[in-house]
Order: C-alpha cells, then sequence, then structure tokens
C-alpha cells in the first residue's frame, strides 16, 4: 500500500512538473506560439495509448492460447487505459487545431481512423456488459480486442500513406523533421509523466478485476452449492 501510495505521489508531482516545463521552460514556437504547448501532452497521450493498446493485444493473444482469467483481467485494464488517453488525445486535439487549422475537426484519414479506433475500445467495453458467463466473455472479448487492435498500426502509418490534416511526422520523418534539443527534453519528460499515468491506471485497475474475478467465482460456487443466506454459517446435515 506505501509503494503505491508513494508511486501516485511521485506521478503527479512528475505531471505537475511536466506541466510547468511544457509551459514554462520549453521554447517559444515561431509560428504557431503558445498553443503549440498543447503538443506536449497530446503525443505522450498517443504514445500511452499505443502502448497500453499493445499490452491489450498481448493479453488477448494470450488468453486465446492459455484461457488463464489473469490475461482477461489485464486486456480489459489495459482497454480502459488506453480509452482515457484516447479520449485526452481526441480533447486536444481540437484544443489545437482550431486556433492552427482553422477548423475543430475534419474527417482526413488520420482523424477518421483514429476515431473509429477510440469507437471500438468502447464496443470492447460495452460488449464485455452484455455477457454474463465469465469465460464466454472473456472469449468474445480477445476475439474482438484482436480485431480492434487491426486498426492501431493504420492510424499509425495514415499520415504518411495518405494527405492529411497532420503534417508529416515532427519525429523521424526524414529530412527537415526533428525537435529543437530544448523540446525534446520537455516532449521526453511528459512522455514518461503520461505514461506514470496510464500505468498507475492500469495496475488499478487489473487489481479491481482480480478482486471482481475472484468475487464472481465465490458467487458462482455458493450458486453451484445451491445455498440459501439462511444456511451460511450453519453445519450441513
Amino acid at each position: 500500500m506505501k509503494v503505491r501510495y508513494s508511486s501516485t505521489v511521485f506521478v503527479a508531482g512528475l505531471i505537475f512538473f511536466a506541466g510547468y516545463a511544457a509551459l514554462f521552460i520549453a521554447p517559444d514556437e515561431k509560428t504557431m506560439h503558445a498553443i503549440q504547448r498543447i503538443f506536449y501532452f497530446h503525443l505522450p497521450s498517443w504514445i500511452a495509448m499505443f502502448t497500453a493498446l499493445s499490452v491489450v493485444f498481448v493479453a488477448n493473444v494470450a488468453y486465446l492460447a492459455t484461457r488463464k482469467p489473469t490475461w482477461d483481467a489485464l486486456g480489459v485494464s489495459g482497454t480502459e487505459a488506453a480509452v482515457v488517453c484516447c479520449t485526452i488525445g481526441l480533447a486536444t486535439g481540437p484544443l489545437w487545431a482550431k486556433p492552427v487549422w482553422g477548423i475543430w475537426w475534419t474527417w482526413d484519414a488520420r482523424l477518421t481512423t483514429t476515431f473509429i479506433l477510440w469507437l471500438l475500445y468502447i464496443s470492447y467495453l460495452l460488449l464485455r456488459g452484455l455477457l454474463d458467463d465469465p469465460e464466454r466473455k472473456a472469449t468474445f472479448s480477445a476475439v474482438f480486442g484482436i480485431f480492434a487492435f487491426l486498426d492501431a498500426p493504420l492510424v499509425y502509418v495514415s499520415n504518411r500513406l495518405w494527405r492529411t490534416q497532420h503534417p508529416q511526422p515532427v519525429i523521424g520523418g526524414g529530412n527537415g523533421s526533428g525537435l529543437d534539443p530544448a523540446m525534446g527534453k520537455v516532449l521526453l519528460l511528459c512522455v514518461i509523466a503520461v505514461m506514470g499515468v496510464m500505468i498507475i491506471i492500469l495496475l488499478d485497475r487489473y487489481r479491481l478485476e482480480k478482486l471482481r474475478q475472484e468475487f464472481e467465482e465465490l458467487r458462482l460456487e455458493y450458486e453451484t452449492l445451491n445455498l440459501e443466506p439462511a444456511s451460511i454459517g450453519k453445519e450441513r446435515p
């Protein structure tokens, strides 16, 4: 418990410092100026999302191979963490787009595939709520999760395959791409901070899901024994 509390406090402090660095330490971008500072949390939210989705994909494949509930718990926990990160990315994007592009949203390849990705994983979570049998729920979720992940690489390469409102990659995009060294250091700090938040969300949700699974096992055992509530604690004849 102390370790969890300490790590949460540490990540909270890291987020605070990352926000300060993004606002006051990173140099001014000569074209977009202050609005560009959204970049320092917009991009890390996508990095954290792709990391969480990779965890989900591995967990889904592992569940189908082993049928161990632990992998199902990791899959749903990673999905919820990824949805949080994707929502942050979708929310900060229009805030940046309106002053720079003059529009809040446009249905280009990058934005459309990202929105579809968000809907797919929201559907993943809704699907779980429609199924009662734990094994059936886990199996359908794993299959659907693997299908949904197919859109993730498409989101990543969309601005390389098609002309989109988004520019070509700023980092590693070829000649002329790259960041000012000070910007790069602040971005790295923000990536670490946002990844820390994502990991805490994922681990806490994983612990909660394991407790839920244990509760479901006890409930099913109770129903199998066909005990009446009044008989609990009494000796059976």
